[in-house]
């Protein structure tokens, strides 16, 4: 798509949520919906048109890449949660579908139909998707920046292969979305980040930063220059200047930020031709403490910082906003606040 659509969006003052698992769970048995194609397209345009968004974002579900990967490897089904690798896998497979993912793509095309929205889809990055493969990733990740090599410790050569498998089915994955109508993708990296690797060990080197996570991503960035998407580039995990500056090369349509950062601040770190999206504390917002007034009171003072910034924007979520049972009512309160807050 063209750049200026998101840019004027974001001069026009838009907001938007990630919001479909909330429209999803007042469905009742949201478990079938999910399987159904054109069921769940039908939320994803619920969901655009109960929040007043062309921004036609699906659910944020980061687990079906483990499922179709571990399932074609013979992994039951029940094990997938639980499952870590404790040797390296063989290589990469050939990604079968699975009912979810299949399901994804006929929503994408459902949505597509529709003239008035953008059809999202929704992928996890392939650092991300590693961290769920291994049982304790933080070590091996600590020793390949110290300089040690899979040929030296059997943990680091775990993580390697699972990153190279782990990318190529992300790829199959993303391509089949925007083979579906997608026009543009939300790729969620929240797992690279401060956690995962050292401060200390940064200050002295990215390069196992740059090989492990930014070496996919621009794989992933070219797969969909190339198919005509737009990449959203999703991060809510605790980030210093550096990472933000590297996702920034990207060059993302969208960067969408958690609340351990400022955005106001970042806009010095990101080109003015990447809206920032973001980042009230969603994850909080079922809770009785922050209040529908906090909810404005953060939002009206986002939006005076972004505006003093000068740099493109749109109010949202940090992550996606998630329904929990008997909170409903109030965390939808919350998100109708800062919707309709003036500012």
């Amino acid at each position: 798509m063209n750049r200026s659509f998101y840019l004027d969006l974001a001069a026009d003052g838009h907001r938007a949520p990630i919001g479909t698992h909330l429209v999803l769970h007042t469905k009742g048995v949201s478990e079938a919906i999910v399987l159904d194609g054109k069921k769940l397209g039908g939320i994803v345009v619920e969901t655009a048109e109960r929040f007043r968004t062309p921004l036609a974002i699906p659910l944020m579900d980061l687990t079906l890449e483990k499922a179709a990967y571990l399932g074609a490897l013979g992994i039951p089904a029940t094990e997938v949660d639980s499952f870590h690798f404790e040797e390296p896998p063989s290589g990469p497979v050939t990604l079968q579908m699975t009912p979810r993912m299949l399901a994804t793509c006929e929503a994408i095309s459902h949505v597509a139909s529709s003239a008035s929205l953008v059809p999202i889809g929704m992928g996890i990055g392939p650092f991300s998707f590693m961290t769920k493969l291994v049982k304790d990733p933080i070590t091996p990740v600590f020793l390949a920046s110290s300089g040690m090599t899979g040929e030296d410790e059997p943990e680091v050569a775990i993580v390697e292969r699972c990153l190279e498998a782990g990318t190529e089915l992300i790829l199959s994955y993303l391509a089949a979305q925007a083979d579906a109508g997608a026009k543009a993708i939300i790729v969620c990296e929240p797992a690279a980040n401060q956690v995962y690797f050292s401060p200390n060990q940064l200050a002295e080197s990215f390069e196992i930063f740059d090989r492990y996570v930014m070496e996919p991503m621009k794989r992933i960035k070219a797969l969909l220059d190339a198919r005509g998407v737009d990449l959203i580039f999703h991060d809510c995990g605790e980030l210093t200047n550096e990472m933000v500056s590297r996702f920034a090369t990207l060059d993302p349509a969208m960067m969408s930020l958690g609340c351990s950062r400022n955005l106001w601040e970042d806009a010095a770190l990101v080109q003015k031709s990447t809206v920032l999206y973001g980042n009230l504390p969603t994850k909080k917002f079922y809770s009785p403490q922050l209040t529908v007034a906090d909810v404005e009171e953060l939002s009206r003072d986002l939006l005076e910082k972004m505006r003093a910034s000068g740099h493109p924007f749109i109010l949202g979520s940090e992550c996606d906003v998630l329904s929990v049972p008997g909170s409903e009512q109030e965390i939808l309160a919350k998100v109708d606040a800062f919707m309709n807050v003036s500012g």
